[in-house]
């Protein structure tokens, strides 16, 4: 909670702040990479860096958070904190680095506002951004002795067991500890950090849904991304990664994880948002889970799909399990209701439905705002984004 006297000068000063984020985010990323190149080289997504959304992200959970702080000073906004906690464990961020961060960023709102930053607002915003680390850290630090790493790093070697073309686009790995040792537990809907060394020395991080774990190893499947630099890693690892080689993974984080409750479950996704979907599946049909069960899936057409069959095969084991797909361009005879994209108004949904949405932002916006018209509750849907959350604070 800010004290009394910052959370007055944050109010008054948060449109001020908030309407120049835009010029401190990219100032801030700038005077950080470079003093420490290496963190632009070997933790952030190059990628989105160039393509900006990174960028976005960071401006939109700071001035959330801010704006949580003195609209609702009692209620932390945990979810969004506990969203960026686990990115951040993925990643094997430490407490010291939020000290690096804190110099370069308020270099940069002094910059840009000059004047504006008295001592008594300079305080006020340093009181802002150590609520926001402090809790952060300590959530970290919890995930990371969950993940039997309490120093932090959780990366272990992984040889490729496996490896599946699911589509022309997707392909799927199982891989296992290189020292022999048990795969780490997970929760469905989690997922891993995989690091490569790229042709540039460059060991950049992506993060993958783990779409299930089976005789000692964990699957993920990666989806080629075509365009400079944004698919950098994933081209990498569709062209010079095969069975035998090793792969520098983390333990599994994520937020966004099927829950053990028995009321009906609701699964939503489009295009490479089935893998955390098809790993709650592939949960729920190991246990033989009793619960109603309904999957919902948009794609390109019946080729671009990927775990097609695992679709089908997993909700036929369940119960209670049913699975509705539309295709934009279907390549077989189908109904025109389920032609284009995803209609959730077309489904009888249950209202008392836990649901769980992954896709692009435009696709998990029309589809949340779905859900609440059917009668769900907004604090039961949950959804993953994958890449920097542009949600957040939204």
């Amino acid at each position: 909670m800010l004290s009394p006297k910052a959370a007055e000068t944050v109010r008054a000063t948060l449109p001020a702040v908030g309407g120049a984020i835009g010029e401190i985010t990219p100032l801030f990323y700038d005077k950080l990479f470079a003093a420490h190149p290496e963190l632009l080289r070997d933790l952030f997504n190059r990628g989105n860096q160039a393509n900006g959304t990174q960028r976005q992200a960071l401006a939109g959970s700071i001035a959330a958070f801010a704006t949580a702080l003195v609209e609702h000073p009692d209620v932390r906004p945990d979810a969004m904190l506990a969203r960026i906690a686990h990115k951040h464990a993925s990643l094997g961020v430490t407490a010291a680095q939020y000290r690096v961060v804190h110099t370069h960023l308020f270099a940069a709102i002094v910059e840009v506002l000059g004047d504006a930053v008295t001592p008594e607002v300079a305080a006020a915003w340093d009181e802002v951004y150590w609520l926001m680390a402090n809790a952060l850290i300590a959530i970290e630090k919890r995930l990371y002795e969950e993940a039997g790493a309490a120093d932090g790093n959780s990366w272990r070697e992984y040889r490729v067991r496996s490896r599946q073309t699911e589509t022309a686009e997707v392909a799927a790995f199982a891989v296992q500890p290189a020292d022999g040792g048990p795969v780490p537990a997970f929760r469905p809907g989690q997922y891993v950090s995989v690091q490569v060394e790229l042709a540039d020395g460059a060991r950049q991080i992506r993060q993958y849904s783990l779409v299930g774990g089976d005789e000692g190893a964990l699957r993920f499947a990666v989806k080629r991304v075509d365009g400079e630099p944004a698919g950098e890693v994933s081209r990498h690892l569709h062209t010079e990664v095969r069975e035998g080689d090793l792969l520098r993974i983390s333990a599994p984080f994520g937020d966004v994880q099927l829950d053990s409750a028995e009321r009906p479950v609701v699964l939503v996704s489009a295009g490479i948002g089935c893998t955390p979907m098809i790993g709650m599946l592939a949960d729920l049909a190991a246990r033989g889970s009793e619960r109603r069960v309904i999957a919902v899936h948009g794609d390109r057409d019946p080729a671009s799909h990927a775990f097609r069959a695992e679709l089908e095969q997993y909700t036929g084991k369940l119960a209670a399990g049913e699975s509705h797909v539309w295709y934009e361009q279907p390549a077989d005879d189908r109904p025109a209701e389920r032609t284009g994209f995803v209609d959730l108004a077309a489904l009888d949904l249950p209202t008392d439905a836990t649901a769980y949405l992954c896709g692009p932002l435009p696709f998990l916006r029309a589809a949340r705002a779905q859900l609440v018209e059917a009668g769900l509750n907004p604090a039961d849907i949950h959804y993953e984004v994958f890449g920097p959350d542009l949600w957040l604070g939204a």
